[in-house]
């Protein structure tokens, strides 16, 4: 199958996906599309080909470009376009898209988001947090740690922990996260003897 058939044929299950994501019936998609519920289920099963006037208002209605509906191949255009993921009183911007190894965030939390440090979790993984504006407080098991900006923490995620704001202001940082556990690793020069 050439590149193009492929790219068609993926379309129905991230139509579904996304509709699935919204929390939205065929019934209410059709409404707001315009679209009748069973092109709307004949696209999203693979049965329909889908064409740019079935796209576009798909692309509208679920906020998405119609390249990140098609997963179109990349242009060249170096731009990252972050879609922001608002989960547990934080904001949180992916800044890579590759799966599994490391994942980046920057994450905005802002004051009294989340004001229950009596509540900790574990999970696994390893993660590496740089503050760059605010106070970040980390309850880090038996440590209760305030972070300012330029400050740095690493731990063992299966170790209980919790974060947010210290005070009345947001703070913002980001966030290494491996879930095997893989550390942030620096590279430096050796240090000259003399």
């Amino acid at each position: 199958m050439d590149d193009l058939g492929q790219t068609l044929d993926s379309v129905g299950p991230r139509l579904r996906a996304l509709r699935k994501q919204r929390q939205t019936t065929l019934a209410d998609l059709s409404t707001e599309t315009g679209i009748s519920v069973s092109t709307l289920s004949r696209l999203e099963s693979g049965d329909r080909k889908p064409t740019l006037e079935l796209l576009l208002p798909l692309a509208k209605a679920h906020g998405v470009t119609l390249d990140e509906l098609v997963d179109a191949p990349p242009t060249g255009d170096p731009r990252i376009h972050l879609r922001p993921v608002t989960r547990h009183g934080m904001t949180m911007l992916p800044l890579t898209k590759r799966a599994g190894g490391i994942q980046a965030y920057k994450i905005v939390i802002p004051p009294g988001a989340r004001d229950r440090p009596d509540t900790p979790q574990t999970h696994e993984g390893y993660e590496w947090l740089y503050v760059l504006n605010g106070r970040l407080r980390l309850i880090l098991g038996d440590h209760d740690i305030v972070l300012t900006p330029g400050e740095a923490a690493e731990f063992d995620t299966h170790v209980p922990h919790w974060f947010g704001a210290a005070d009345n202001q947001p703070v913002e940082f980001l966030s290494l996260f491996g879930k095997q556990g893989e550390r942030a690793h620096f590279r430096a020069k050796p240090r000259e003897n003399g």
